[in-house]
């Protein structure tokens, strides 16, 4: 049985003997139970199954083992998306400040599928998820030579009607052992980490009346306190769904309009407590789409904005970032831009004041200093960095490098960072273009000083998050390169 929330309000408030509080909130806070149509079978490892040693594969090339590691060097796994903390910020230190001649040195390469995601990393393990032809396949690799431990591997069909490939957008999640991926068709799976076994998988498609998604389902799903959260939106209006992240089973679902975005729910200390963040979204005509403010324990809905651009072929795709103990930052492009908004004592959200010319595609933006940074702009043409203020939603300065690369036919073609990233570890900020160029840079609110940049290659989409374990630096190229390169997993060599 399902605690519903009423119940837990109920007794929270008996206890503290407020009866009028009790009126108030059940009136505007109510949370629904859902059927769980089709919980999975759960299986267990075989008894003593241990996972193979690594092993080479096609399409991996080993160029040279990295610098020791300093017994300085602070280092953490990158077990989700965004890393350790969910905001592109690394504990690690001990890396390089500058670039050696020709650009960081490669570790491996390896060939990969189709997909918009990223690696994490856990526990002496990499995992990557992509498709291959007609099938989502999740590898575990060895984190500094490439080679593989094992590959679990399921039948897909989907086929991206905007012409983008047609891959997974999520990245996978490491967590107590196990792997949880979220496919491009709503296959959820969990793995066990260390031999690759199937746990539970569920197809949420089939299972539930699942909303219609422009390019896939693309949120990560999100796991905590014994749970995985999944963005979903079905015709009976369930926007969020929680599974027990050992059995599979639905737990809680939070009743609400909005389908799930592109960006990945998170976790926020809010108003002195953990409050689950959807920014959700999804095709509608009208479009619709906010932020959701949520109970982690019960899916109850605390409090719901509105933001979305008017555009019916528009997305929220940009994860939010907490800001203080009771404020959240929310960017989506498409002439649409950012707001901060402040969690009340009464669990509702107050406007404090709105960017309209910060608005960021799919970037999380980097808090640092008081100041929120990112890569606004739609399209490659009009994006540039720019630096707000949090205190006053002000632009504090903006920035537009350009510099200029050769090419293989002798001429220089123009370039610019336009869509990048950035991640933020051992006191500066890295920077990757939608192009495949990496810089240094630090920021602060007087301005951005690059200190150094390289050309890694020359391709399209390079849209992901740079990984950062053990002084290593995992980039993703999405797209053949100038040079004929097929898409890759490339580990570059930071350490200082």
């Amino acid at each position: 049985m399902f605690l519903r929330a009423s119940q837990h309000r109920l007794f929270s408030f008996i206890q503290q003997g407020s009866v009028t509080g009790l009126t108030l909130l059940s009136l505007s806070l109510t949370a629904e139970d859902f059927t769980d149509p089709a919980p999975p079978e759960v299986s267990t490892p075989p008894s003593g199954a241990v996972a193979a040693a690594p092993a080479d594969i096609p399409g991996l090339t080993y160029h040279a083992p990295p610098k020791p590691l300093s017994p300085e060097a602070v280092t953490a796994d990158w077990p989700r998306f965004l890393g350790p903390t969910d905001d592109a910020k690394s504990p690690e230190t001990r890396l390089l400040d500058r670039f050696p001649e020709g650009g960081p040195k490669k570790v491996w390469e390896l060939e990969k599928g189709i997909s918009y995601t990223t690696p994490v990393i856990a526990g002496g393990k990499l995992v990557i998820f992509n498709r291959f032809e007609d099938e989502e396949v999740i590898q575990c690799l060895e984190p500094e030579t490439g080679k593989q431990f094992w590959s679990h591997r399921y039948p897909v069909t989907y086929t991206d009607r905007y012409g983008f490939n047609g891959g997974p957008r999520a990245s996978a999640v490491l967590d107590s052992g196990k792997v949880y991926t979220l496919g491009v068709t709503s296959v959820l799976t969990c793995l066990d980490l260390a031999t690759g076994a199937r746990l539970w998988q569920r197809d949420l498609s089939a299972e539930f009346s699942r909303a219609s998604y422009f390019f896939g389902h693309g949120a990560c799903p999100l796991v905590r306190a014994g749970k995985v959260i999944v963005p979903l939106g079905t015709a009976d209006k369930m926007s969020v769904a929680a599974f027990d992240q050992h059995t599979g089973k639905l737990v809680w679902g939070t009743k609400h309009e909005w389908n799930s975005s592109y960006a990945s729910p998170v976790i926020a200390s809010l108003q002195g407590k953990e409050r689950l963040l959807v920014f959700g979204g999804g095709e509608s005509d009208p479009p619709f789409g906010g932020l959701l403010c949520i109970d982690l324990e019960t899916g109850a809905l605390h409090d719901a904005f509105p933001w979305r651009p008017d555009k019916f072929e528009s997305v929220n795709s940009s994860t939010p970032v907490a800001v203080g103990d009771d404020s959240v930052f929310l960017t989506a492009s498409y002439d649409k831009g950012g707001v901060l908004l402040r969690l009340n004592k009464d669990l509702k959200w107050e406007e404090r004041w709105r960017a309209p010319e910060f608005g960021l595609h799919w970037m999380t933006p980097l808090l640092l200093d008081g100041h929120l940074y990112g890569f606004q702009g739609r399209n490659e043409p009009d994006a540039w960095l720019a630096a707000f203020s949090v205190e006053t939603g002000k632009e504090a300065w903006r920035s537009d490098t350009e510099w200029t690369i050769p090419l293989p036919s002798g001429r220089d073609y123009r370039m610019k960072y336009l869509r990048g990233s950035l991640l933020h570890a051992d006191g500066r900020t890295y920077a990757l273009g939608e192009l495949g160029s990496l810089g240094i840079m630090n920021l602060s609110p007087a301005g951005v000083e690059e200190l150094a940049r390289t050309q890694l290659f020359l391709a399209r989409a390079t849209w992901s998050l740079p990984v950062l374990h053990r002084g290593l630096l995992y980039i993703a190229q999405h797209e053949p390169d100038m040079e004929g390169n097929a898409p890759r997993l490339i580990c570059y060599d930071l350490r200082k």
